[in-house]
């Protein structure tokens, strides 16, 4: 907790009111600690262009009071002082961007609920990101990657598993086959519980940001693959008679973490010969960029991902012109050839 009276409130509202994840509430906390050490800094006499992140002072509880003052009396110079710290900290354009996002939520918050007469952030400008294009898998890939789990059950000797053994290679392919089939978010996957497969009906509900809810569509190949784990799964944890019971469990029967998916992912990728540093967000990239490619429409895309505005999916369709590009390169007799005058 941090105790500064409207920071506590903000959070509050984040959570129960906008109905935001715990890990997105974390993350707003911590941008916000950051920019009450420097509004701290600042206070304390610290020169704002010698102002780095990493040496910013803790926050102590006796300040809590002191700081909530601070944060009503904010200008927009002092938000600019804070960019400007951010980056000659080295902080990219698009991180930058999203602490200002953060303090615009607040201070929008503070505004409404009448505690300011107005934004002190409305008048600073976003920085423009740098525009980068997702990591992205190709089909050969991601077959390849899909394929890693039996893969290595047969090199190590299927007859020779454990039950157990067993049902967490089920299980670890059946998460592949989940996030790419259905383009989830990791929180996402490890979030399905029980009640949300319909697996004859090949499909999953899914909480998404905000917790909004959709349906999402699941391939033959991960609905049998989900059905294969769960019949496995069955016989070493029976699935309790509740709504919350996990689809993904561990080892000792609890949730599976996005931590655990992450470090089962890097495993199978060296297996399979991938390039290092493909996560599994990559086979969302992936998924979105393989539609496109394959002739969905950008408006059925944006659904399936789960995308609040367009604007979000039209990334990938940078993907899908680079790649019209290069086979433009390849295919065309005139394409990066000079003409004979």
């Amino acid at each position: 907790m941090t105790g500064i009276g409207p920071v506590e409130r903000f959070l509050d509202y984040l959570a129960r009111q906008r109905n935001l994840s715990a890990h997105t509430v974390r993350a707003y906390r911590a941008d916000l600690v950051q920019f009450c050490q420097f509004l701290s800094a600042r206070a304390a006499g610290a020169p704002g262009g010698g102002l780095r992140a990493e040496g910013l002072p803790a926050l102590e509880p006796s300040q809590a009071g002191q700081l909530g003052r601070r944060l009503l009396a904010v200008g927009p110079a002092d938000v600019r002082a804070y960019l400007a710290m951010l980056r000659a900290s080295g902080y990219s354009k698009t991180s930058v961007a999203r602490k200002l996002a953060c303090l615009r939520s607040l201070y929008k918050f503070l505004s409404r609920t009448g505690e300011l007469p107005a934004s002190p952030v409305a008048a600073v400008r976003t920085p423009k990101r740098d525009r980068r294009l997702p990591k992205c898998l190709d089909e050969a890939q991601v077959e390849a990657l899909l394929a890693a789990p039996v893969v290595a059950a047969r090199q190590a000797g299927q007859a020779a598993l454990t039950p157990k053994g067993l049902m967490l290679v089920t299980r670890d392919r059946a998460i592949l086959e989940t996030l790419y089939s259905a383009g989830l978010r990791i929180s996402e996957l490890t979030g399905l519980n029980l009640a949300d497969l319909d697996c004859p009906g090949q499909t999953l509900r899914v909480r998404g940001k905000g917790r909004k809810e959709r349906i999402a569509p699941l391939g033959s190949f991960a609905a049998r693959a989900l059905e294969e784990y769960l019949r496995l799964r069955e016989g070493l944890f029976p699935a309790p008679d509740e709504p919350a019971a996990p689809v993904f469990i561990n080892a000792r029967g609890g949730r599976l973490s996005g931590r655990s998916v992450r470090r089962m992912l890097e495993k199978y990728l060296r297996q399979a010969g991938l390039p290092a540093g493909v996560t599994p967000h990559t086979l969302r990239h992936s998924f979105a960029t393989h539609m496109l490619n394959r002739g969905a429409d950008l408006r059925s895309v944006q659904e399936l991902l789960g995308h609040s505005s367009i604007s979000t999916t039209q990334i990938y369709t940078h993907l899908t012109t680079a790649r019209l590009k290069q086979v433009y390169r390849g295919a065309h007799p005139l394409a990066g050839r000079r003409r004979r005058a």
